[in-house]
């Protein structure tokens, strides 16, 4: 699984966490909308506790397959080495790019755990409103704009390391 199948020269796990990058603000925002608008209180549950298994089994294979398997992200975007697709002053460049990224990537999981985790233990089953309500609204939307910002970030730099250029 060394290639990607977006058409781009990434290895196959680039590919797929982008996609779910894609896929999964507007996840989200079906959620959300779900909760806000029509009262689906038990779905809205269901389908934060599934984005966050899937976005976590995601990110732990995809670290695996970058750091063990391909030895680094460097390594993906200049597979040969004989000709590099980004000279050293692009790679500089997506680097900065890559740690804007980074940012909102590291605080995501731990933001996202930290609203499902205390929302499992804080609100009834099935799910209602209660007197968490007003915390897990806040901590919802900054996971909320956490996520979107890892998404947004994540795809300027596949940009920048596979498309550009």
């Amino acid at each position: 699984m060394k290639s990607g199948f977006l058409g781009y020269d990434a290895s196959f796990m680039l590919d797929f966490v982008v996609t779910a990058l894609v896929l999964i603000v507007p996840a989200l925002l079906f959620s959300i909308y779900q909760v806000k608008y029509r009262k689906e209180y038990k779905l809205h549950r269901s389908m934060q506790v599934a984005l966050g298994l899937i976005l976590l089994v995601a990110v732990v294979a995809f670290e695996v397959d970058t750091q063990l398997i391909h030895g680094g992200w460097q390594n993906i975007v200049n597979k040969d080495a004989s000709a590099p697709r980004l000279d050293e002053e692009a790679l500089i460049f997506v680097r900065k790019v890559l740690w804007v990224h980074l940012i909102f990537a590291v605080t995501t999981p731990f933001l996202w755990a930290t609203t499902i985790i205390l929302a499992l233990k804080r609100f009834s089953d099935p799910p209602i409103p209660g007197p968490h309500s007003r915390l897990h609204k806040k901590l919802a939307w900054a996971s909320t704009i956490d996520i979107t910002m890892t998404s947004v970030t994540g795809l300027i730099f596949y940009y920048f390391a596979f498309m550009a250029g």
